[in-house]
């Protein structure tokens, strides 16, 4: 599809959905599709992949990042409705099952988190996050010489971030909230804490001095990823990106509509 497209050897990618209200991201490269995350409905993913030429039908795979519901949440409709493979870890999978989000007769591929997942010829690396999550991995997906990461839910910058982000060559990049307008809203103390906390989200800052670390090496865009709703704007996340900007294309996914396809 990429040849038909004029994309020779390139990998695609799509941001059909980005943020809380639910995550899900389609990547082909080497004859090979795959959604990363199900947290939209089924009916949402087929239809707004369909007017960018895709067929939801037509995926190798559906690999679940962790076992929140904005990721996970309708992982057992598209392996029941269209008959994707699923992949997640054992603790993704005990997690997500107890809190009923994958529904019954679900067949699960287990991976280890930490080790690579081998599909046809693309290589998916998994990178361990302190997200508060059961078992949560970040993605990079290999094929031939192109890495593009899927960065999000990560928690902090922790140890080794900085360096997976300077081997790729393109980005989705958590840029959860504004620390101001997280301080200044309505939620509880408890929640603001664990936004802010090592086990949350990334902040714009945080986000910012990531990219501006791998800035001048392999990396040709990136795309700030997982905005909050309440808490932050495109706006802002863009703001923080500015000086950066004229450097490095910067994209934003958006909570409500298919952005892409991003070519790396």
């Amino acid at each position: 599809m990429s040849r038909r497209l004029g994309y020779d050897n390139a990998m695609i990618a799509i941001s059909v959905q980005s943020g809380s209200n639910g995550n899900c991201l389609y990547v082909e490269a080497d004859g090979v599709r795959l959604l990363f995350d199900a947290g939209i409905s089924g009916i949402q993913a087929q239809k707004r992949l369909a007017a960018l030429g895709r067929d939801i039908r037509n995926v190798d795979a559906v690999i679940i990042s962790h076992d929140h519901r904005d990721h996970a949440g309708c992982a057992g409709v598209y392996h029941r409705k269209y008959e994707l493979p699923l992949y997640m870890t054992p603790g993704t999978f005990k997690a997500a099952y107890r809190a009923r989000l994958l529904g019954e007769a679900v067949q699960v591929q287990h991976f280890e988190s930490g080790k690579p997942i081998e599909i046809g010829p693309v290589r998916v690396e998994t990178v361990r996050t302190p997200h508060d999550a059961a078992d949560g991995v970040a993605f990079v997906i290999q094929a031939e010489d192109k890495r593009l990461g899927i960065l999000t839910d990560l928690g902090h910058p922790f140890a080794g971030l900085a360096d997976v982000l300077a081997s790729l060559d393109a980005v989705f990049l958590e840029s959860n909230y504004d620390p101001h307008m997280l301080a200044c809203g309505d939620y509880p103390e408890h929640l603001k804490a664990r936004i802010a906390g090592p086990r949350g989200h990334l902040a714009n800052h945080e986000c910012a001095a990531l990219l501006q670390s791998a800035a001048g090496g392999r990396l040709k865009w990136a795309c700030l990823a997982h905005l909050s709703e309440h808490n932050n704007t495109p706006e802002l996340a863009r703001r923080e990106c500015a000086d950066l900007a004229r450097r490095l294309p910067i994209h934003v996914a958006s909570r409500h509509e298919a952005v892409g396809p991003f070519v790396v």
